[in-house]
């Protein structure tokens, strides 16, 4: 009954007048008012922190802009929204460049609440990114099919992750909440990972300052297009100090198709099914100044773009490699699938478990975590021509990247001191550990295929925060980051493109606004 009544409401309000109109982008949940009551004039919202909420449906967002210098990066691309702290294989030079969304993602959202019973409210929310520099929504999918078929040295910053130019690229569900049995939704929203990355990263997800935010395997369980899941229920659940989060994720999209002759046709491609269903929990409480939530992941046929080179079929042609990979026949002539709006990736099935703590003061914040991530062929395979999110389908598959399971560790620790309650001083480090995952393991370049020897990627970050009023501050910073083994030779597609510069060292310094 609780569900039904949940899709009913969803279905409603996503197809309601109030969620078209007049909508542009998104914010993080931290960019919402925490103060329930709504501003009463423009001195009270220029001053506090009041809601701009009228009969109940509030708006939110923030703008957030800088500007930086790295040591090895790439000419802007106005589809990236994280901007370029973070080593890039393909960074080659030091350039001064506009940083976007260094604390958390520019963008604006509407939600709301309406009470229907005493303790019983209807509940949806609907956002979406934008970038700052360039007004263009958040698209990391553009950023790499921009790049298909151009040079190395000719590239563009290309990314991977959950924002690929949809209307509402951040979170846009609806529901039923109650007072005592809590809050139930549907849509597209943020993995529980993400959840507990937001509340238990120093930099609070940062992309200018954290490792955990600017690249999302972690709060992905192993790949960052997971941060948000599509055709999702979430439930939540409070109880005196502890909660109770669950969520799962309907199959959706295509699955593109396959055939075992090396001439394929349309006539004798066989059609694969969408099995990239997902479930996760997590558990959590509060015991005095100390929190801690424990997060379970687990996502079939999770997909890793990567980076815009030539695949491994095609290492002189001009285009991303169109390899049907369940048995390695390439796609030619008029079965060709375009690379234009078209990605190429890696498909695994995913399991994660994350553990994270905090100690809390007036003054001092104390953060650690630490996730393990095991990774495995999928057991259902996806063609090529498979959708992925925003739309966008694959002209190349990998299914079979991996002989052997791929482990991953992700910790991080750091701290935050807050002086006279408006300068914060944060310090924060990461690390990705990748275990060998080959038989044998291959650490060469030449090696002919992509490495897989054991490597790490580290970052540090420090900045400072200064809070002019409730919702304006300015902030200046420096990340510096590094790969060493293994993750020295990531690899994109063989027979070997190493990093160019294995560090990279950004300062930044920039203002944000939040409502």
């Amino acid at each position: 009954m609780v569900l039904a009544a949940a899709v009913f409401f969803s279905a409603a309000l996503f197809f309601s007048p109030t969620l078209t109109y007049g909508q542009a982008a998104a914010a993080d949940t931290k960019t919402q008012p925490k103060t329930p009551y709504p501003c009463a004039s423009g001195h009270e919202f220029a001053t506090t922190d009041c809601a701009l909420t009228w009969h109940g449906i509030t708006l939110y967002g923030a703008y957030d802009a800088g500007v930086g210098w790295v040591s090895h990066g790439l000419p802007e691309n106005g589809y990236n929204y994280e901007g370029e702290s973070l080593v890039n294989r393909n960074g080659y030079q030091h350039r001064f460049l506009i940083a976007p969304n260094n604390m958390q993602q520019t963008g604006l959202g509407i939600r709301g609440r309406e009470e229907f019973l005493p303790g019983w409210s209807v509940v949806f929310n609907a956002s979406t990114g934008i970038n700052p520099q360039s007004g263009l929504l958040a698209n990391a999918s553009a950023t790499q099919f921009i790049n298909n078929g151009l040079p190395r040295a000719s590239y563009s910053e290309a990314i991977d992750g959950a924002r690929a130019g949809q209307p509402f690229n951040d979170e846009y569900y609806a529901g039923i909440s109650s007072r005592y049995a809590g809050t139930l939704t549907f849509g597209r929203q943020r993995a529980l990972g993400t959840d507990a990355m937001l509340l238990y990263d120093p930099a609070g997800g940062g992309y200018a300052f954290s490792y955990i935010g600017y690249n999302g395997t972690m709060a992905g369980g192993g790949d960052t297009e997971d941060t948000r899941w599509d055709d999702a229920l979430k439930y939540r659940l409070t109880y005196g100090p502890a909660h109770f989060g669950a969520m799962y994720k309907f199959a959706d999209g295509s699955a593109g198709c396959y055939s075992a002759s090396a001439t394929w046709t349309a006539a004798n491609c066989t059609a694969e099914e969408a099995h990239n269903n997902a479930y996760g929990f997590n558990l959590g409480g509060k015991a005095g100044a100390v929190s801690a939530d424990l997060v379970y992941q687990h996502y079939n046929q999770a997909i890793s773009v990567l980076n815009p080179l030539l695949g491994p079929q095609s290492l002189s042609a001009s285009y991303q490699s169109t390899t049907d990979s369940i048995d390695t026949n390439p796609i030619t002539g008029v079965n060709l699938i375009a690379t234009n709006n078209t990605v190429y990736g890696i498909v695994t099935d995913n399991n994660a478990v994350m553990a994270t703590t905090k100690y809390s003061s007036e003054a001092i914040k104390f953060y650690a975590g630490y996730e393990y991530i095991w990774q495995n062929n999928p057991k259902n395979p996806l063609g090529v021509g498979a959708s992925d999110q925003g739309g966008y389908f694959m002209s190349g598959v990998e299914d079979n990247n991996l002989d052997s399971e791929k482990l991953v560790q992700i910790w991080w620790t750091g701290a935050k001191y807050t002086y006279r309650s408006k300068t914060d001083f944060t310090a924060a480090w990461y690390q990705q550990w990748q275990i060998d995952f080959r038989s044998p393991p291959t650490c060469s370049v030449a090696a002919g295929f992509r490495a897989s020897c054991a490597g790490t990627l580290n970052e540090g970050s420090f900045y400072l925060d200064h809070h002019f009023t409730k919702r304006f501050d300015s902030f200046a910073g420096v990340a510096y980051s590094y790969v060493k083994g293994g993750l020295d030779i990531a690899i994109p597609h063989g027979p070997g493109v190493p990093y160019n510069s294995d560090n990279n060292f950004a300062p930044t310094i920039g203002s944000r606004f939040a409502f």
